[in-house]
């Protein structure tokens, strides 16, 4: 008997998703609960569970369509028997997005993992790897895109071929290639509110800079008893997250927001931390950060970002949130002007760290700065108050001991 698989709920307001994977083709055995297909919605993606144990059935919609919540996506035959595997090298998943390609492991004898998504595979061509060769870290084994990068940075330089068999000359010189992929989901989300952003507050971003020494040495000196303790590494989040919270109390327009014509001041500090997953930039919410303690900071930090790689935050993880912080460093920049998270009024930039000759006491010494940057809604917070913001937020991370009595 068939079963069908409907779009389960997605959470408040949301009412359709995009169908970005098939975990599961017509003929294969699952089981009751095991997730069989991937829904990119507009902030996380989820995984569609099958309602009874059998064998798939047919598809009734295609990678790429958009589907409603209740819809049926599938079926699943209760109880049947799995189709006997054929002997012939596995079909790649076809995509809307894109024409299919022909990866490095489908050209070899290896066999290929199962069921790429399109952002994967497109990873995959570009870096040109084998992805039977690759352990995938995501859920259930799945390859990532950073699975991809890191098996494309370890690869050894390629001995000279022997000469190929001579191809016949193109219809059309040059190796000129476009490939056209329609947007994410999450993707467009993303444009959306940022455009939203820029065209809604009156942005402006004030910049100031911050001597990591003294953080440095501390993380320096804790990080091994730190990690023994409470099992997560003693990062830069959890001072900044916690300089942050001690700087909004002291300027609360920062942490404020507006709505029509009312400013909305919170006496709590809900920090939205900027994490990258394979579908782009998600913004997990820090809940009540202002009475955590270090370490619980770098715990739910962690634990965000590992699930952001692998797919499962949740969507109530994503709401809300007071104020932002992004942290550009991880990847190199050294200075940039964030956007606004809306309805949030400001949102604090991290950039790397590098060595740089600063005056102190007279004297020229080279010490490890970082630029700060605070993008902020002037409608709400004026010059004085972003600027005083940030030399707060300084202050607490050149003298650590601030944070330990509040001051």
């Amino acid at each position: 008997m068939a079963t069908e698989v409907l779009v389960p709920t997605l959470g408040e307001s949301i009412t359709e998703a995009t169908l970005g994977e098939w975990l599961k083709q017509p003929g294969d055995a699952v089981a009751a609960d095991e997730p069989i297909a991937s829904l990119e919605t507009d902030k996380v993606s989820v995984e569609v569970p099958s309602p009874v144990a059998g064998v798939m059935g047919a598809h009734a919609v295609s990678v790429g369509d958009t589907v409603q919540v209740g819809a049926m996506i599938a079926t699943v035959d209760a109880g049947g028997a799995a189709a006997p595997k054929q002997e012939e090298a596995p079909q790649p998943a076809v995509t809307r997005d894109a024409a299919p390609a022909t990866a490095p492991a489908e050209q070899g004898s290896g066999e290929a993992p199962a069921a790429l998504s399109p952002s994967v595979r497109r990873a995959v061509l570009e870096h040109g790897v084998d992805p039977s060769t690759i352990k995938g870290t995501g859920r259930d084994g799945r390859i990532t895109k950073e699975d991809v990068a890191t098996a494309a940075s370890a690869k050894p330089a390629a001995a000279p071929a022997a000469a190929p068999a001579p191809a016949p000359a193109p219809a059309q010189g040059g190796g000129r290639k476009e490939e056209r992929v329609r947007m994410t989901r999450l993707r467009q989300t993303i444009a959306k509110r940022l455009k939203e952003a820029q065209n809604t507050a009156a942005m402006l971003t004030t910049f100031n800079d911050v001597d990591m020494t003294a953080v440095i040495e501390a993380r320096a000196k804790y990080k091994d008893l730190f990690e023994k303790k409470h099992g997560v590494r003693l990062g830069f989040m959890g001072f900044f997250v916690k300089a942050a919270t001690m700087a909004l109390k002291d300027i609360p327009s920062v942490n404020a927001s507006i709505e029509g014509e009312d400013i909305v001041y919170h006496d709590y500090a809900d920090i939205s931390v900027a994490v990258s997953s394979p579908g782009g930039l998600v913004v997990p919410v820090i809940r009540d950060a202002d009475q955590m303690s270090v370490a619980q900071v770098e715990k739910t930090i962690g634990d965000f970002g590992k699930r952001a790689k692998d797919g499962t935050l949740k969507m109530d993880e994503m709401k809300g949130g007071t104020f932002t912080i992004s942290n550009g460093g991880v990847f190199g920049s050294l200075m940039s002007t964030p956007i606004i998270n809306p309805p949030q009024s400001a949102v604090l930039g991290l950039h790397r760290i590098e060595d740089r000759p600063v005056v102190v006491n007279g004297q020229v010494v080279v010490r490890p700065m970082m630029y700060l940057a605070l993008s902020y809604d002037h409608r709400l917070i004026d010059g004085r108050e972003a600027v005083t913001f940030l030399v707060a937020l300084k202050n607490a991370i050149e003298d650590p001991t601030r944070i330990l009595i509040d001051l």
